[in-house]
């Protein structure tokens, strides 16, 4: 029986996640990034008190969260797994679990969302919706913050990245308005200054619903964070980390990411790794209503079949 949840952040697609995962009890699983741990305490539930879960995460005040939600609920006090909580960069996780012992995992779960605890962070500065330092880290002991990019990058450099990790097409006209108004110290400066120079053009009426910041934002806590540089380490190593028959889930919530997911499943050797998912999971229309912020995720999942396994019913269509 999983724990009762009582969290002010929903993890997103928790039941497909671990429909997909299916994570063995005893087994030895990992939360490649644990965040307040609402997904972790799901799969620690599952694992019982011969299982091992290590949950790793850039962010320490997101680990520290997780320590307090990953204690063991007093109705499974003698049935949870070993935990771990590791402040390090998922792109690293190949060197830490050997430095743990752990040769391979029954699961693998990396949720590649900005969680609401750290947008609501009043010194992170990630969101355009309040007044707070332009920082944007989530490790801090890194030395790059968002202020120094903002201040400090060539107008060409700042459009370059955050059209390109942004996908936003004002992003000359946002660079050319964000050097004539440096220096800018605060998030809410930030938003005013992209805002004023996203005037309305020629867009998709989806593209339209987003507040105007928001791709500049993006792009610039992807770029201070090497997030996709590090999604791709971690991808390179994913199907080694796995176990036969063990099983990994990613959800993503931008394209960028997802097609760096996309690509790399579809690229793991088909003799000894299946997709699960030749179309990715979406949310349900009621988690989506009751958590606007899941609207955009979608799941994948992989396999690493164990000797002489089938297909258990799954295909190896093309993906979308």
């Amino acid at each position: 029986m999983a724990p009762r949840e009582r969290e002010p952040h929903a993890p997103v697609m928790a039941a497909e996640a671990l429909e997909l995962l299916a994570p063995p009890a005893g087994g030895t699983v990992a939360d490649f990034t644990v965040g307040a741990g609402g997904h972790a305490r799901l799969l620690a539930a599952r694992l019982g008190a011969r299982g091992r879960l290590i949950g790793f995460d850039k962010d320490p005040a997101a680990l520290a969260l997780a320590a307090e939600r990953l204690q063991p609920p007093p109705e499974l006090a003698g049935d949870w797994p070993r935990i771990e909580l590791v402040q390090a960069s998922f792109a690293e996780a190949g060197a830490a679990l050997r430095q743990r012992g752990i040769a391979a995992l029954e699961a693998a779960l990396a949720d590649l969302g900005l969680s609401s605890m750290q947008l609501a962070a009043p010194e992170r500065g990630f969101s355009f919706l309040a007044d707070a330092p332009l920082d944007m880290r989530m490790d801090p002991r890194q030395a790059l913050t968002a202020e120094q990019v903002v201040n400090q990058f060539g107008e060409r450099e700042l459009a370059d990245l955050i059209y390109q990790f942004g996908e936003e097409r004002r992003s000359r006209r946002i660079a050319r308005a964000i050097v004539r108004a440096r220096p800018l110290r605060t998030s809410a400066e930030l938003a005013r200054v992209v805002a004023a120079a996203s005037r309305p053009m020629k867009t998709s009426r989806r593209a339209g619903r987003l507040h105007p910041a928001t791709r500049t934002f993006q792009a610039l806590r992807i770029y201070v964070n090497s997030e996709l540089e590090d999604l791709e380490r971690w991808l390179e190593q994913l199907p080694g980390l796995l176990a036969p028959g063990g099983k990994a889930a990613v959800i993503a919530f931008h394209s960028l990411e997802d097609r760096r997911v996309k690509q790399a499943f579809r690229g793991a050797d088909r003799a000894r790794f299946r997709v699960l998912t030749p179309h990715p999971l979406r949310p349900a229309a009621e988690e989506i209503e009751r958590n606007p912020r899941a609207r955009s995720a979608r799941l994948r999942g992989l396999e690493r079949m164990a000797p002489g396994g089938g297909d258990d019913g799954y295909r190896r269509g093309t993906e979308d």
